[in-house]
């Protein structure tokens, strides 16, 4: 539509280093969801060996290519790149993975920003489900810039999805379990496998599974099956809502990085 009515087709910019199996695998399925779209999309490739001035030059070059209206560069980077100079370097307008501190900046001060991919899927799935979370106690386990603190900001935010009054527990949080049994709604993102067990968990919770672990599976022709931080089978008729894993929060994070590539297409943002 957009196209057609003479519009901008949005194109999203890549950089992947190094060959990380889940990097690779990441960075496919954000190129396939640009296909399915009608995005154009670009991936620049560089050896693990890569110069941090070779990188950041190709971020620059980027970053002053007109047709490219978003750029991500997959993480985690080789231990000798640094990776907030990285994204530093990053245009902010073409920031659509939302790690840039002007738009973390902007996100505190709730105005307008490119919300980091995997928090904005979860306010959408909130959103879409209708489930109420003005005045509801949100419990976040984990702390991360890219999924924990982000998301514990939002939901506290006076927005809809938001005005939570909202606990942000971690590793160093006390008498967690009787913390994570007030959560109305509770977001798992820890990164250990199946870590919160059924009573740990209220009855009609709304449980947001963020986590995702590779682990080994005589049952699978792989060898191999991914497991959240939540155990489903034993925490799923509990729940109000409960994401799976894989196939809930992951989708949305792709969705929610063309959204904002699009949002920056159409210099819907800032």
């Amino acid at each position: 539509s957009l196209i057609a009515n003479g519009g901008k087709r949005p194109h999203l910019a890549a950089i992947l280093v190094g060959s990380d199996g889940a990097s690779e695998t990441y960075i496919n399925a954000k190129v396939k969801a640009c296909e399915m779209v009608g995005f154009g999309s670009t991936l620049v490739r560089f050896d693990s060996t890569v110069s941090q001035s070779d990188l950041l030059s190709e971020i620059k070059r980027i970053n002053n290519n007109l047709d490219v209206d978003g750029l991500i560069v997959q993480l985690p980077l080789p231990s000798h790149i640094d990776e907030l100079e990285v994204t530093q370097a990053i245009n902010p307008k073409k920031d659509v993975d939302g790690f840039h501190p002007e738009n973390i900046g902007r996100m505190v001060l709730n105005l307008p920003a490119y919300l980091p991919a995997t928090p904005s899927g979860i306010l959408e799935l909130l959103q879409r489900y209708n489930v109420e979370t003005s005045g509801k106690h949100c419990v976040v386990v984990g702390r991360s810039h890219i999924v924990g603190s982000p998301i514990s900001i939002l939901m506290a935010s006076n927005n809809n999805p938001g005005n939570c009054t909202v606990t942000l527990t971690h590793s160093r949080t006390q008498n967690l379990k009787e913390i994570t049994k007030t959560a109305d709604i509770l977001i798992v993102a820890l990164g250990k496998a199946e870590f919160v067990t059924s009573e740990m968990v209220k009855d009609g919770a709304c449980i947001i599974d963020v986590g995702i672990t590779r682990a080994k599976s005589d049952i699978t022709k792989t060898g191999w099956k991914l497991l959240g931080d939540v155990a489903f089978d034993e925490v799923n008729h509990k729940c109000s809502f409960i994401t799976p894993v894989p196939g809930g929060v992951g989708p949305m994070t792709i969705a929610m990085l063309l959204k904002n590539t699009l949002k920056s297409a159409k210099r819907a943002v800032y």
